[in-house]
């Protein structure tokens, strides 16, 4: 190239590029920001960190729905996963802040978890396939404007399908095993 002369990309890609370093700069202050608000409302932090467990929960499905789909990563399906972690979040906290009232109210580990997981199932089942379902036509059309509504879409619904069955089947393993120490056995 000449002197003086330079190439530079700009567009689509340039935002994009712009986008991802503020989303690596914000998403952790946002999870930090969380992860403070659910520690003031359980007043565990071991409760807190649990319920932020859920977001990756959420993160499989919508990467591996980015993936099946062969769809790219935009900043559509940024503000899919952001949303996602959202829904995520309050599926545990509604799921751990029941199993820690019935553990308060006398029942034992084990009982507190299979009553706590069958009691907020219709909860956790309703808000994540609400979501995944309405945002379903989204992520399978195709006319104008498809496009860019397809990402977020697509992220939402495959994060809230495994977020669903993770949240009501892990999450209560994963209390188990963090609560059973304070609590004699986990198996009792």
């Amino acid at each position: 190239m000449p002197e003086r002369y330079r190439i530079e990309w700009h567009g689509e890609y340039d935002q994009l590029q712009d986008e991802k370093q503020r989303l690596a700069r914000i998403v952790p202050f946002s999870l930090m920001m969380i992860l403070f608000l659910v520690y003031l409302t359980v007043g565990s932090l071991r409760d807190a960190v649990l319920v932020l467990l859920a977001v990756p929960f959420a993160l499989i499905g919508g990467v591996f729905s980015l993936v099946v789909t062969g769809t790219d990563f935009s900043i559509s399906a940024a503000v899919g996963f952001i949303s996602l972690f959202g829904v995520a979040i309050q599926g545990g906290l509604i799921l751990v802040v029941r199993i820690r009232d019935l553990v308060q109210e006398g029942y034992d580990l084990r009982a507190a978890i299979m009553t706590g997981a069958e009691a907020r199932m219709r909860p956790v089942l309703m808000t994540t396939l609400a979501a995944g379902i309405g945002l379903l036509p989204a992520a399978v059309a195709t006319g104008i404007g498809a496009q860019s509504q397809q990402p977020l879409a697509r992220v939402v619904v495959g994060g809230m399908l495994t977020s669903a069955v993770l949240i009501l089947l892990v999450l209560p393993v994963l209390y188990s095993l963090l609560h059973g120490d304070r609590n004699g056995s986990a198996a009792r």
